[in-house]
């Protein structure tokens, strides 16, 4: 079983040309990309419905219904980048409502693959789907402070997919 080191992690936001949810897409443009020091909110939750059953009096039966995806927060270190806050503009200033991309959030493995020339791999790849930002929080700033400035940006999406990956030895995760 292999464990992760959960600070080596990639996002990136990308614009797909054609169907997105196509085996292979036309093409793929990077809109915001980069090392983030947080992401938070990858989370699905189902609402579970119950039935009460006429002579059924041992509970109720438990039915699946909506699930509901929490927002991903990225927070980073300010950088020189504008990436973060051109999306959040492009989105919300600029009529580009209907503006959706999609997502990939990588958590790499440090052991490096003498198969793949030494590099490192990902061992997790979360994809999210139809991602809009809803917020932008710019860093707060303060003359007293020792801290590193960090923005974060506030995403909402559609769906959510855990890719799987082959590890060592050839079996399937998950």
């Amino acid at each position: 079983m292999a464990l992760f080191v959960p600070h080596n992690f990639k996002v990136s936001l990308f614009y797909v040309e054609g169907d997105p949810e196509d085996a292979a897409p036309a093409s793929e443009q990077i809109v915001c990309e980069g090392a983030f020091s947080d992401v938070s909110g990858l989370e699905a939750t189902m609402t579970v419905k119950t039935l009460k059953e006429g002579g059924r009096n041992w509970g109720e039966v438990q039915l699946a219904g909506p699930t509901t995806f929490s927002p991903v927060i990225l927070k980073r270190g300010v950088t020189e980048t504008r990436h973060m806050w051109e999306l959040m503009d492009h989105v919300g200033r600029q009529a580009g409502y209907a503006y959706r991309l999609q997502g990939r959030i990588e958590v790499w493995d440090q052991s490096r693959d003498e198969d793949a020339g030494g590099e490192a791999r990902p061992l997790l790849v979360w994809k999210l789907r139809n991602v809009m930002p809803s917020k932008f929080k710019g860093p707060e700033l303060s003359s007293t402070a020792s801290q590193v400035a960090i923005e974060e940006l506030h995403l909402v999406y559609e769906g959510l997919e855990l890719e799987r990956r082959p590890f060592e030895g050839g079996a399937d995760a998950g």
